[in-house]
């Protein structure tokens, strides 16, 4: 068919299990947002609620340059993506020539570079004009199964090293661009033996690749996948078989992973864009929309449209850019600095708590847009890209300015703190990745590692 538009805790580590690897562990936070993009952090230990720049920041580490793509973890490394040369100077962007990519690892124990690998762009690039349009640079979260790290590049291409820093292949999925210039941020994930990689502005495209050989296995195009800036999930629809899940414009899609072959899809958000990614619980898949509202709940399986037949619920609420969270039958997402929760079950809203303590957004020069309208300035900091993670039962979120909120969850949340890094950190545009009781978070400038200093 052509394409249209806890114990509960340990079954999902064993399902992640299917397509990271025998070398991934509970405690290690390998793909964008952790265990299948859940945000959910699968070990017990607990995450340091209060900091600063001198109090529970285990080190601070100087990158090569800004990125929007969040860190992962995996053993005793931590790997993370940047870019230099280019658009760094948003009053001087400079000559594209100068673009290069970063792949960094550092020792996790002690923040030090372990290697960067520095990568040659293929040009031209998207021009920078701030804001979304730095999404092609680096913005796509790194993949590892424990023996290899996968890291996207756009019209780069995909590549894979080992944990020395080796290059093992490389592989362009397209050059093109999407129709508003933004680039494009979708992280890749693994299944089973393939790299699946959304190449949606770069060829309106889902591609597999055989993630030891670096082999084409399967390709699927459609062009809806334009303004798709989400990471799909994987959901278990009965013992043997999962199903690849991502929200595009419009739709739910759910493929074949193994052979890209679609097997249903639905109605989805009104919306020319869909940056949330798709969350996934229990055979329920869960999308939160953007600017013009919306947000579902689909139940995986069947066959061709079941929008009638497996939709469980819709409602009006907006995300905008944050991907949701499920804990204990509520789905929680943070927008404009609002906590917003809703009942898993039904889509009902159960409350909304304004997150406080922090600094109000300062209003930014307005600028042209490629059609010559105007807008907010680039990396304007009123526009929050990162999303909440949860450990421990508290739930924790980064601002673009840096503040660093931490809820405990329940019936009503309760705000514990709000804490900063200090001044001159940076932007924060990543959301945060955790691991055996340590929080590591990326700004323009840096990565930090938060622990208990006791």
């Amino acid at each position: 068919m052509t394409i249209t538009r806890s114990c509960v805790l340990t079954l999902c580590l064993v399902c992640t299990g299917l397509f990271l690897g025998e070398a991934i562990s509970a405690a290690d936070w390998a793909r964008f947002r952790g265990p299948n993009g859940s945000g959910v952090s699968l070990d017990d230990a607990a995450v340091p609620a209060k900091w600063d720049a001198n109090t529970n920041l285990k080190w601070k580490t100087a990158l090569p340059g800004p990125g929007l793509s969040s860190p992962i973890v995996v053993g005793d490394r931590v790997f993370v993506t940047c870019w230099s040369g280019y658009g760094v100077d948003r009053r001087d962007p400079g000559d594209q020539q100068n673009l290069r990519r970063h792949l960094v690892c550092l020792d996790r124990k002690t923040g030090n570079e372990l290697w960067n690998k520095t990568i040659e762009p293929v040009l031209p690039e998207d021009e920078y004009r701030g804001m979304f349009a730095e999404n092609g640079y680096a913005s796509h979260t790194p993949v590892s199964d424990g023996e290899r790290v996968y890291v996207f590049f756009g019209k780069s291409g995909l590549y894979a090293f080992d944990l020395d820093g080796n290059q093992l292949w490389q592989k362009s999925v397209g050059t093109e661009s999407d129709p508003m210039g933004w680039g494009s941020a979708s992280s890749p994930i693994l299944y089973e033996d393939l790299v699946i990689v959304t190449a949606a502005a770069e060829s309106e495209s889902l591609v597999a690749f055989n993630k030891i050989t670096g082999e084409q296995e399967w390709k699927q195009e459609a062009g809806y996948l334009t303004g798709t800036w989400g990471t799909p999930a994987l959901v278990n629809v009965d013992g043997d078989r999962q199903d690849l899940v991502i929200a595009i414009p419009g739709e739910v899609w759910a493929l074949n992973p193994a052979t890209g072959k679609l097997r249903w899809y639905c109605q989805g958000i009104d919306s020319n864009s869909m940056c949330a990614s798709v969350i996934t619980h229990d055979g329920i898949v869960y999308v939160v929309g953007g600017r013009n509202g919306g947000t579902l709940a689909v139940r995986a399986g069947g066959k061709g449209d079941v929008t009638r037949s497996h939709t469980l619920w819709t409602e009006n609420d907006s995300g905008r850019i944050s991907t949701p969270l499920y804990v204990n039958g509520r789905i929680y997402w943070v927008s404009r600095k609002t906590l917003n929760c809703i009942d898993a079950e039904s889509g009902e809203r159960q409350y909304r708590m304004r997150l406080t303590g922090g600094s109000t957004p300062a209003a930014t020069p307005p600028t042209e847009n490629r059609r010559g309208g105007r807008r907010g300035r680039g990396r304007g900091r009123g526009s929050d890209y990162s999303s909440p993670v949860v450990a421990d039962g508290k739930l924790y979120y980064v601002t673009r300015a840096g503040e660093c909120y931490v809820l405990e969850l329940g019936d009503k949340a309760k705000q514990l703190a709000v804490n900063r890094f200090g001044p001159d950190s940076g932007e924060f545009s990543a959301s945060p990745a955790i691991s055996d009781g340590e929080l590591f978070v990326r700004s323009s400038k840096f990565l930090f590692c938060v622990a208990d200093d006791k």
